[in-house]
């Protein structure tokens, strides 16, 4: 069905169709939708963080900025859901246009810059949601108002956290997009290092210890061990006992696109999402997973697409994944189709249970290693 909506979708300006996208989904029959997209598997079963996940496919950060329509995305069957990215004060983002497709790479750039409602706003729509949904991660950002810097990004950070999290099952720092008017960000390991002192001192004064994740930028370098600026980031987020990372968000890089430069220089600036990121964050998944030996679970995010990029992912030591772009250029039908094919992989290679892949891509038999992992392994090396 989608393989005939989509030449159609494809036809419109990309914020337009995905404006009708999401007016379909908060009109969309959940009960229909459920019965087309069911599928479970024990063996896709996990319990991290005190939380159920009954499939390890969530729905990236980004594509729902507000949480306007959480029950449609259950109803696709992902394990679960996060939504934002959310600041404390309302922010309109960029002039228009601000997505794009190429759909020579099966990419997105976007630089919508952080629209959304604003935390008030979000968390009275949030809570007003139905019992029984999919857990949900909360992804928060600094307001990008350039006027707000120092202390006062820190205090908005604490504002968004502590009007959100009671309605989170955990919640995302999003610390890799520019927060000030010279660019910077806060994975400057110093400045990283003050908000995730401030974010726990939050946690400790609420009821819930709410997991606290960290979103990191995809890679630049084959060799993550010799990025000193990673390093420190990491071990400033280990030693905060931050719960978790996702790896990774967008990147500004455009090497090795199929995409003409011509037509990446009409786009101009903007955050590259889908298939060429998909290698960077698994290596970026692989460091992540050795440099905290296993301790830290890892949501892998860019580039999946089929159930052997995902297999790839759990290899490399991600426990959860998530998914923006393959559902721009696959249609909703994607999620149903990785978790189905992710756990014939697992069962294929032995595996009981999820947990047991995660980060066994050095110990698995190499008889039974798929393509995928393999690959991705040499690339690694």
């Amino acid at each position: 069905m989608y393989s005939i909506v989509r030449p159609l979708l494809f036809q419109l300006n990309p914020e337009l169709a995905h404006s009708l996208g999401f007016l379909a989904a908060r009109v969309a029959p959940v009960k229909v939708t459920s019965s087309v997209f069911r599928y479970s598997n024990s063996v896709l079963d996990q319990y991290l963080w005190g939380i159920d996940f009954t499939n390890p496919i969530g729905l990236a950060a980004g594509l729902d900025k507000n949480g306007s329509a959480v029950p449609f995305w259950a109803s696709l069957g992902f394990g679960f859901i996060e939504v934002g990215s959310i600041s404390a004060q309302p922010w309109p983002g960029n002039p228009k246009p601000r997505l794009f497709r190429l759909p020579a790479d099966k990419a997105v750039i976007n630089r919508m810059g952080l629209n959304n409602l604003g935390a008030e706003r979000v968390a009275a729509r949030l809570g007003k949601l139905a019992k029984g949904l999919p857990p949900l991660g909360i992804n928060i950002v600094k307001t990008p108002d350039p006027e707000i810097e120092k202390e006062a990004a820190i205090d908005d950070f604490r504002r968004s956290f502590r009007t959100l999290v009671r309605l989170a099952n955990y919640i995302t720092l999003n610390v890799s997009c520019p927060n000030t008017k010279e660019g910077k960000t806060f994975e400057d390991p110093f400045a990283l290092d003050e908000l995730l002192k401030a974010i726990t001192e939050e946690r400790a004064e609420t009821v819930r210890n709410i997991p606290i994740l960290v979103k990191l930028s995809p890679p630049m370098f084959e060799r993550l061990e010799l990025d000193s600026q990673i390093d420190e980031i990491v071990s400033v987020a280990l030693d905060r006992g931050v719960d978790g990372f996702i790896a990774g968000n967008t990147s500004t890089h455009r090497d090795g696109l199929n995409t003409p430069t011509d037509t990446l220089q009409r786009i101009g600036a903007g955050g590259l999402s889908g298939q060429p990121l998909r290698d960077r964050s698994t290596r970026l998944i692989r460091y992540l997973h050795e440099r905290s030996e296993g301790a830290i679970p890892i949501i892998g995010v860019g580039g999946i697409a089929t159930a052997d990029d995902a297999y790839a992912k759990i290899l490399a030591g991600a426990s959860l994944l998530q998914l923006y772009t393959s559902l721009i250029y696959e249609g909703p039908g994607v999620v149903k189709k990785i978790k189905s094919g992710l756990a014939q992989l697992l069962l294929k290679d032995g595996f009981q249970n999820i947990k047991q892949a995660v980060g066994a891509q050095y110990h698995l038999p190499v008889a039974g290693r798929r393509k995928e992992a393999e690959r991705v392994i040499a690339l690694s090396a």
